[in-house]
């Protein structure tokens, strides 16, 4: 037994409401189809959501509502009024009533339909779980006042509906009565008995101040009731923030530090490598200058002076008259001079050394 109605009752009990009567404005119904759905015990009758069927049996527009936001209308349609304080809406809605008195006749759990005690305000539901309306209460049909005191008789209504599940479909009990605040009536003594405390052994919501029984049989905190952590937590997580924080800058910092040895060290092999090209190349070109230079000659001339003599020769050579061909070392000399050579010591030398090669 439960006063509170979970979550998947509440979808049960929207149900019936978008299966309500087909029958538009305007249509015939009748009346004695009027009646509470088994199981959520919801309003039913021919007429859609928004009409009811009058004494004539026709299906007439509602005149009023009793919730802020009725099921059914169009967005931007005109609603029926709300009732007045001292009045009440029936679940047909064809009009505002004025409240009952205790002991008059109400509609299933409309506990608004009741007229209020003088000491309202006192008696009133501070909880939120809907005990009474103003300290009125309907029970089996009855208007009463929640007005039962401490150890004295109280009246129960016991209501099942059926809570559906993704799997199964079961039985919710809610358990209601007459009691004054802070009280719940006893379903086996019929007596009203003060609320229990927590981790007290309990069999049902209403017997304990949190109106949460835990399935261990004692009460537990209100299921609504913020969680609230110690200060410690906040301390321990921040710093495990932070830490997290750094730690993820200094991973970063080493990764891209990595990297950029890696590239550092790929650009100074390439440089290593072109360098000793670079060394190759000069060494090479030194090493053929040495060998040019130290060829042995003839006679005690060196090979500066017999480039020289050769140079002198060549010259004496183009002042004779062209009776002849040209010598042989002449024509070398002027090819070498056709293919670009710039008369250097070395170029000579080379048409000195191996002058058959050509």
């Amino acid at each position: 037994m439960t006063w509170l109605l979970p979550l998947t009752l509440l979808f049960s009990l929207w149900g019936p409401l978008a299966d309500a009567g087909s029958v538009n404005y305007g249509g015939a119904c009748q009346v004695g189809n009027q009646k509470l759905e088994f199981g959520t015990y919801q309003f039913q009758s021919d007429c859609d959501s928004t009409s009811f069927c009058n004494s004539s049996s026709l299906c007439d527009h509602k005149g009023c509502r009793k919730d802020e936001y009725p099921f059914g209308y169009a967005t931007g349609a005109n609603l029926p009024p709300r009732c007045d304080t001292g009045f009440f809406c029936p679940d047909e809605g064809d009009q505002c009533l004025p409240v009952l008195a205790v002991g008059s006749p109400c509609q299933f759990d409309r506990d608004d339909e009741c007229e209020g005690p003088p000491n309202f305000k006192d008696l009133a539901d501070k909880t939120g779980y809907g005990l009474n309306v103003n300290g009125s209460v309907c029970l089996n049909n009855v208007c009463m006042w929640a007005n039962a005191t401490l150890g004295n008789n109280c009246t129960v209504e016991n209501t099942g509906y059926t809570v559906y599940s993704s799997t199964n479909e079961t039985v919710n009990i809610v358990s209601r009565d007459n009691c004054s605040p802070g009280l719940y009536c006893d379903s086996k003594a019929a007596v009203c008995m003060a609320m229990k405390d927590l981790a007290a052994s309990c069999d049902a919501d209403k017997e304990c101040s949190s109106f949460n029984c835990l399935a261990s049989g004692v009460c537990g905190v209100s299921a609504d009731k913020p969680k609230h952590v110690a200060t410690w937590v906040y301390v321990v997580v921040g710093i495990c923030i932070l830490g997290g924080i750094i730690a993820t800058l200094i991973g970063m910092y080493f990764l891209h530090r990595g990297h950029r040895t890696a590239e550092r060290e790929k650009r100074m092999q390439y440089w290593r490598e072109q360098n000793a090209f670079r060394q190759n190349i000069l060494q090479m070109q030194e090493t053929a200058r040495h060998s040019i230079m130290s060829l042995p000659q003839s006679g005690n001339h060196s090979p500066r002076s017999t480039v020289y003599s050769r140079e002198g020769l060549a010259s004496e050579e183009s002042q004779l008259p062209m009776l002849a061909p040209q010598s042989k070392s002449s024509a070398l000399r002027h090819q070498f001079s056709d293919d670009g050579f710039d008369g250097s010591e070395e170029s000579i030398v080379i048409q000195r050394r191996d002058p058959g090669r050509f």
